[in-house]
């Protein structure tokens, strides 16, 4: 094992320095070939990069996600959830988290997540100036997946949209300190917004939506049920807005070969959203800490290390796929990082495995010459999430509202 520092040549900037934020991956490529597990000087961590070694990474208990959440550049604590925490505290936390988006909350909500997709474009298509993929469309559709998820009417969507916006500063472990500030004060306001809105469900004894379960399951104390609503805003909203917008960037040069796939074959479109998240994760990076000394794929990390495990990077590893930097949407097999691994997969994996397709159909059915911008997108200087600045979207002719028939199997 050896400490020394990685220099990378001069014509690559550091992946995550500001001018390296926007494409950081062939950064991540030199580091993979050359030191796939390093001590970093710059951001004082280590960096693990290959995808064998982030995925064993990932499963390990040696590396605890608690510290690691501990290890963030800030001074602020994250609430008490499943990202917070280790076994056994993160199993008493996740099964009840499944309430609200496990297999039978999904169901309780499928129909009409087809029905808020057409709203979505509906919208889309009255615009009269030229819509954004990520304003118009990721962001409102987030709003009506947590809408339903939480039992929000819909005049509380924009009340809902504001404390969510605001409060996701703190996916971003490195925010400056003013605004670090203001996501501290967002996610307390969020937290007693959600507060407020599960005791008024109750009251009303409205047990529709899936939040009404999890705010009653007595296997968890008021603290740890509203960490569980943070963490599925703070962590799901964002990065649900955000992956349509990184998608379509992805996808709309070869809409041409593909649309009628996405439109016709739901298992395409599944795969094919594999894809999209594969290529260009939201959430790039999950932090842990060695507990002890551990031997990964390509190195060692000592006892103690804080370790960042670099998904943007193992997603893209040619040691497991084959034209890692192309979009090939039936891509099979397609073991991305995107939703982590072992004990901390994302538990709303599945959401957007329903979500992203029925939109993606949905999207290109009704708008068949639907094309991005002429010119590159910038992307944002944030660390987390990775989105864009905007992603300006030329509809062309709509075809009819899309029929209830069009996202069958999603």
């Amino acid at each position: 094992m050896s400490t020394t520092a990685v220099t990378l040549p001069d014509t690559l900037v550091h992946p995550f320095a500001p001018a390296g934020r926007r494409d950081p991956y062939p950064a991540y490529r030199w580091l993979q070939t050359h030191a796939p597990v390093h001590h970093d000087p710059f951001s004082g961590m280590w960096l693990v990069t290959g995808h064998a070694a982030c995925s064993a990474l990932l499963r390990d208990a040696r590396f605890s996600a608690a510290l690691g959440q501990r290890e963030r550049a800030r001074d602020d604590r994250l609430p008490v959830s499943m990202l917070t925490t280790d076994p056994p505290d993160h199993q008493r936390l996740r099964a009840p988290g499944g309430l609200l988006l496990g297999p039978a909350a999904l169901r309780s909500i499928t129909d009409g997540l087809s029905q808020d997709v057409d709203a979505v474009l509906d919208a889309l298509a009255r615009r009269r100036d030229e819509p954004d993929a990520i304003r118009d469309l990721g962001t409102p559709l987030a709003t009506a997946v947590f809408g339903r998820l939480f039992g929000l009417p819909a005049h509380e969507h924009p009340a809902f949209t504001t404390l969510a916006r605001a409060a996701s500063v703190n996916l971003d472990p490195m925010t400056p300190p003013a605004l670090a500030a203001r996501g501290r004060l967002a996610a307390g306001a969020l937290t007693r917004y959600l507060d407020a809105h599960a005791r008024g469900l109750k009251a009303r004894g409205d047990t529709s939506a899936p939040l009404a379960a999890l705010a009653d399951d007595d296997r968890l104390e008021r603290g740890e049920m509203l960490g569980i609503l943070s963490l599925a805003v703070i962590g799901g909203w964002q990065p649900l807005a955000e992956t349509v917008g990184n998608g379509l960037l992805w996808l709309l040069p070869h809409a041409a070969t593909v649309r009628r796939q996405l439109v016709e074959d739901p298992e395409f479109a599944r795969s094919c959203v594999d894809e999209l998240l594969r290529l260009e994760a939201p959430i790039p990076f999950a932090a842990r800490v060695a507990t002890e000394a551990v031997d990964l794929p390509g190195g060692s990390v000592p006892a103690g290390a804080r370790v960042l495990a670099v998904i943007a990077a193992a997603n893209r590893d040619p040691a497991v796929f084959s034209d890692p930097d192309l979009l090939v949407p039936d891509r099979r097999p397609n073991p991305h990082l995107a939703f982590g691994a072992g004990a901390h997969f994302c538990l709303a994996a599945a959401l957007v495995r329903q979500v992203l397709p029925t939109l993606l159909a949905r999207l290109l059915a009704r708008f068949p010459e639907l094309r991005g911008p002429d010119v590159p997108p910038a992307w944002e200087p944030t660390l987390v999430p990775r989105r864009l600045t905007a992603y300006p979207l030329r509809l062309g002719p709509s075809g009819p509202p899309t029929g209830p028939t069009t996202s069958e199997g999603n």
